[in-house]
């Protein structure tokens, strides 16, 4: 791709649908010092500056480092209404002002003891924040306003029942009519070392008795993102459980991309997989070997049985807007203006909204 190519795309401008956003890792460095600055000035705080514990600059935050900084630091300091609320607006703000148009933001409901709140309290509290966003809100300057939906993450460390606390949170909140904020999907994240998903069977199987009686709500799991989880006998579980889509696709085998192509092409009923790619954070993890030219997004992109999505996964630590995602796989993989646009696009496929969403997106996003 030469240089007067990659002129011709601001990748800001270009309308970018976003699909595996965590709401703790998106909130940025700057959004947390500011709620540091409040809380130390009140007395509600001893952590340190975060600008001193994640300094800016600062992104190589491996599996070992990356899940200690939310629990040990993120979650200490979000941890009442004003700073869940603040942080929030901050994460819609940020997305949209780097053009996107839809975005499905993804959290573990948390409990707050000491503000009072528990795990529902922490669901309604997040869709109320988007509510009112996208109510008082003006459109980032671009096509038009983004419209957020909410997906509820089960942590692989959660027990069986506090899995399904998750998934009654969802039932509770989801609507078939997703024209307003709700939740529409459940996720299963967390530390991959966690051992046991299967357990999970009866939340995250869309064949389980309870799951069968909300169809609309739907699924997505973190899968094969490190090699400690990623046997082929546990993906090909977590392929059984027939999620919609599936987030990072690093450590597979060739029997289980067979499997993730063969739905696409016409073996089963469900509609192709949505792949959830995120190449700086697997970069930057060491998740991969080598560089961005290594990213396994160069062997997917082009299938036509599988549905790729570019996704920041945690834009706050990893330092990488969505833009940025997509200039870094124009530069390295040397996708031209409309390859880009067709990629942005083939998105709205597999987003976990009905087709009124998907006509607006349609009309909005470039060709």
């Amino acid at each position: 791709m030469t240089q007067s190519q990659k002129d011709e795309i601001d990748f800001t401008a270009l309308p970018k649908i976003e699909l595996h956003a965590h709401l703790s890792g998106s909130i940025s460095r700057q959004c947390l010092h500011e709620i540091w600055l409040k809380k130390k000035a009140e007395g509600k705080t001893d952590l340190e500056d975060p600008l001193v514990v994640m300094p800016e600059g600062k992104h190589d935050y491996d599996l070992k480092t990356f899940f200690p900084l939310f629990s040990t630091y993120t979650y200490r300091l979000i941890d009442d209404a004003w700073s869940l609320r603040y942080s929030t607006l901050s994460v819609l703000r940020d997305f949209a002002a780097d053009g996107v148009v839809y975005l499905e933001l993804r959290t573990t409901p948390r409990e707050m003891p000491a503000a009072g709140l528990d795990k529902e309290d922490y669901v309604r509290l997040v869709l109320d924040t988007i509510s009112q966003y996208e109510a008082a809100e003006p459109p980032a300057s671009g096509p038009g306003m983004m419209h957020t939906r909410l997906i509820l993450s089960v942590d692989r460390r959660n027990t069986l029942p506090e899995a399904q606390h998750v998934l009654s949170l969802a039932e509770k909140f989801h609507s078939p009519d997703d024209r307003n904020v709700n939740v529409v999907a459940l996720d299963l994240c967390g530390d991959p070392s966690a051992p046991d998903i299967y357990k999970f069977a009866p939340v995250l199987d869309s064949r389980a008795p309870r799951r069968r009686l909300i169809p609309t709500l739907k699924t997505t799991l973190h899968f094969a993102e490190a090699e400690c989880s990623s046997s082929d006998a546990e993906l090909s579980t977590l392929l059984s459980w027939q999620p919609d889509r599936i987030g990072h696709v690093i450590h597979i085998s060739q029997t289980i991309r067979e499997a993730i192509v063969a739905r696409g092409g016409g073996t089963d009923e469900k509609r192709p997989y949505g792949l959830e790619l995120c190449l700086s954070c697997n970069v930057h993890a060491g998740m991969i070997s080598g560089g961005f030219e290594e990213h396994h997004f160069g062997e997917w992109w082009q299938e036509k049985d599988c549905v790729v999505v570019i996704c920041t996964d945690d834009v706050g630590v990893f330092g990488s807007k969505l833009s940025n995602e997509y200039a870094l796989v124009a530069h390295h993989f040397g996708l031209g203006r409309a390859e880009i646009c067709a990629l942005a696009r083939r998105g709205i496929d597999v987003i976990f909204a009905g087709e009124d969403e998907k006509a607006r997106l349609r009309e909005i996003m470039w060709t």
